[in-house]
């Protein structure tokens, strides 16, 4: 049997759930991927039905989700689909999961900085609780002054 890979643009729906074990640490969340179309009677984008997938990622991934990621970012998704089965309560209940190969922010929808982890150094992949900012702005590389100022040459 072949694996169904599937690449997903949504928001991340929770915050990372990371769990060290000793193969590696474990990271999930909830992703939500909503469908948009034009309303031609209110001529405006609406939305449609949302899908909730848990996204499962492993060791290195896994670390630098829990660092990374906030709820209601926007990113891409790029791994394997698992249906799952199973029976609750008398009901059977399908739900859909995402073993992760590759996790990023959409940057159609904003901007993002790029951090490469030194292996050893868990300091990279820790985020502060009171950054509330675009941490490439507080660099000054995505200041809106630098390109007021290159527009004139």
């Amino acid at each position: 049997m072949s694996d169904t890979w599937v690449t997903l643009v949504g928001n991340a729906a929770t915050g990372v759930d990371y769990r060290d074990s000793a193969a590696g640490g474990v990271a999930r969340f909830r992703f939500a991927v909503t469908a948009r179309y034009w309303d031609r009677q209110k001529e405006s984008w609406a939305d449609g039905h949302s899908s909730f997938y848990t996204v499962w990622a492993r060791r290195t991934l896994a670390v630098n989700l829990a660092g990374s990621l906030s709820i209601g970012e926007p990113l891409l998704v790029h791994g394997r689909l698992r249906i799952r089965d199973e029976e609750k309560g008398g009901q059977r209940r399908f739900s859909a999961d995402i073993e992760a190969l590759a996790v990023g922010h959409d940057m159609t929808r904003g901007t993002s900085a790029f951090r490469r982890v030194v292996k050893g150094d868990p300091s990279l992949t820790r985020r502060s609780v009171t950054e509330d900012h675009n941490s490439a702005d507080s660099y000054g590389d995505l200041s809106t002054a630098s390109v007021q100022g290159s527009e004139g040459r």
